[in-house]
């Protein structure tokens, strides 16, 4: 008997590569989404063009309204990822309640739905680097395109999963109350849960827009010679992680669910795989030919200046690191940006 995994939000960008990347290892993959994302019905097409003899369902419900919906899903697969959620901070500060229903309240039905199911499978939840707040305590120094951190240690590791959590804006906590809860329901009722701290994630498939994505949404808006807003100098730095190594190190939690349970992993590119966003501008300047039309804004509320994920735990109990640099990566994702260019016109312009 085959596998079987369903992934909430899985009409995503995350989603889609994930759901890609479980067809091609022989899973069946179920795929629940509410379908309010633009670019998500078009993922979906993609996918079955693909696969048109996969082992694919597609449940269009909303995991805040349509429970009985996601139990009936829970109760039929040997793993969940979850990865629906309200995914911009400033969507968050903008309609606070939808922020917490969606993430705070859908994850708390998805976890019922788990502890409930006789199955009760595997849950995986994509969290978020926003948990441990502006990490202002840490000093920065300013540098030319890019800050860093003044502790050597930090700045040569990244922020460790002992860090304290400081859940800031409504996002933050939102998503902040889910991780916590996918943490707790694997100690009091013996859940097998996993939950990922996730830094900047990109690559293929995914419809970035200002307010979330900046990598993708940066490459398409240059792409289509739209000008760009920085908020704040632009020398705010992640490490970002391209969606093929985060979706494998999903699989290696699967593989691994007695030593990873109940536990959460700082997930990004790490150390090695950090810029800033004036070093994106440079790339893409450098690749394109041409000067990007730049305006700068004030520094939006929860911002870090910067932010690396420490990825040694994850190396140590999973023998995981990321496979793609940052050159291959965006190779990668600008092959499939230019590939599409008359889609994003049609959506972006």
């Amino acid at each position: 008997m085959k596998n079987r995994i369903l992934i909430t939000g899985g009409a995503g960008f995350i989603g889609i590569n994930s759901a890609r990347h479980f067809l091609n290892k022989g899973w069946e993959v179920d795929i629940l989404d509410n379908f309010s994302r633009k670019g998500a019905d078009l993922n979906v097409k993609w996918l079955l063009d693909e696969y048109p003899s996969g082992d694919i369902k597609i449940i269009k419900a909303d995991i805040v309204k349509d429970y009985l919906a996601l139990c009936e899903a829970i109760s039929k697969v040997d793993v969940v990822l979850h990865l629906a959620a309200q995914t911009a901070v400033t969507t968050s500060i903008i309609d606070p309640r939808r922020d917490f229903e969606t993430n705070a309240i859908g994850s708390f039905n998805v976890l019922e739905a788990v502890r409930n199911s006789k199955n009760r499978p595997i849950a995986l939840y994509a969290s978020t680097n926003k948990v441990y707040g502006c990490l202002g305590h840490h000093s920065v120094r300013e540098m030319d395109k890019h800050y860093r951190f003044h502790h050597d240690e930090i700045h040569e590791y990244g922020i460790h999963e002992k860090e304290n959590l400081d859940f800031h804006s409504p996002y933050g906590c939102s998503k902040g109350i889910a991780d916590q809860y996918f943490i707790d329901y694997g100690r009091i009722y013996g859940l097998k849960t996993v939950v990922f701290r996730q830094s900047c994630i990109y690559g293929p498939y995914q419809f970035g827009i200002e307010d979330q994505g900046w990598v993708a949404w940066f490459a398409i808006a240059t792409l289509l010679d739209k000008g760009l807003t920085i908020y704040g100098t632009g020398k705010q730095v992640r490490d970002i992680l391209h969606v093929k190594d985060l979706v494998e190190l999903y699989e290696l939690a699967i593989n691994n669910i007695e030593t990873v349970s109940g536990k959460a992993y700082n997930v990004g590119g790490g150390p090695q795989n950090n810029m800033s966003l004036l070093n994106l501008i440079d790339m893409l300047e450098s690749r394109s030919n041409k000067k990007i039309n730049l305006k700068y804004a004030q520094p939006r509320a929860g911002d870090q200046p910067i932010f690396i994920s420490d990825i040694r735990r994850a190396d140590k109990e999973m023998n995981w690191k990321p496979k793609h640099d940052i050159s291959a990566g965006f190779e990668n994702m600008m092959v499939w940006i230019e590939k599409n260019q008359s889609v994003f016109k049609k959506f972006f312009e």
